[in-house]
């Protein structure tokens, strides 16, 4: 099945954007706990979407799809944005990587029972087993020796590993959303999601009496309209025109995107392996969509 050029266009969008974003993250738990930070974007990125919402003489919607949002808002950006951003604060980021991987293969198999023209096929299962081969090679098989540890480790890659299955299922929830206009679902969503984050944000680390740099607080308003406000936009219209499927590759590309930023930005040093890595999962995305 061939995807219109515009897939292509919300996907690299993404790509780009949540790949960079690993940066703001790193900035931003610098001097900010993880719970403020997820917070702290939610609830400007929902600021925001609203006023755009009313700016544009739309509304906000009534009745029973408001459940709708407020799975969405807890599942997909609550507890992962949480959980991944506490996870690692202890577990190195190619270990991370790894575990994120799962996100694609736990999409494609719920897909496959709960939407309809999502079947597993023999090249959605080939393009998986390429794309989480990439990430394997980027990360180097030294992390998958992490993998366990001691029991406060596990936790953490536990909490990794429950960040993903959110992400799996929000790509699920999304595609059975009743049709609403993208702007609309964002800001709803996300609005939902401040009001249940930001209370307990509020109460458990009192984010007023943190003393912060200002470059956390210029991430987080970064991460809040660009990778969270901006982004929650392009992932509604990308799922509703794509399905869910085709996104969760988005977790094998961000990787190499995340590695090649910080050579750009931040002067690391990028290995040979990235670049195996980047063929394992382009043609993991070409088997995928050929076969599909």
């Amino acid at each position: 099945m061939r995807r219109p050029l515009e897939d292509w266009i919300l996907l690299g969008i993404l790509v780009a954007v949540w790949g960079t974003g690993f940066l703001f993250i790193a900035t931003a738990v610098e001097t900010l706990p993880p719970l403020t930070v997820a917070a702290s974007r939610i609830v400007l990125a929902a600021v925001v979407l609203v006023a755009a919402v009313y700016a544009s003489g739309r509304r906000l919607p009534r009745g029973r799809i408001w459940l709708w949002f407020l799975a969405l808002g807890i599942v997909g950006n609550c507890l992962p944005f949480f959980a991944i951003g506490w996870g690692q604060q202890r577990i190195p980021s190619g270990l991370a990587g790894i575990l994120m991987g799962v996100m694609p293969l736990a999409t494609l198999v719920l897909a496959h029972f709960f939407v309809p023209g999502e079947d597993m096929t023999r090249g959605k299962t080939l393009g998986f087993l390429f794309g989480f081969a990439g990430v394997a090679v980027l990360t180097g098989p030294e992390a998958l020796l992490e993998i366990g540890g001691a029991p406060s480790d596990l936790l953490r890659q536990l909490a990794i590993l429950f960040g993903a299955l959110c992400y799996a299922t929000n790509a699920i929830l999304t595609r059975h959303l009743p049709p609403t206009h993208a702007l609309v679902a964002s800001a709803a969503t996300l609005g939902v999601a401040a009001l249940v984050i930001g209370p307990v944000a509020a109460f458990v680390e009192r984010p007023w009496s943190i003393e912060a740099s200002r470059e956390s607080w210029l991430a987080v308003v970064w991460l809040g309209l660009v990778t969270t406000a901006g982004a929650t936009i392009v992932y509604f219209r990308l799922v509703a025109s794509a399905g869910p499927t085709f996104f969760s590759y988005i977790n094998f590309v961000i990787p190499i995107v995340a590695l090649l930023a910080g050579a750009a930005l931040l002067g690391e040093q990028v290995r040979g392996s990235a670049v195996a890595a980047l063929v394992l999962v382009l043609g993991g995305l070409a088997l995928s969509r050929r076969h599909s």
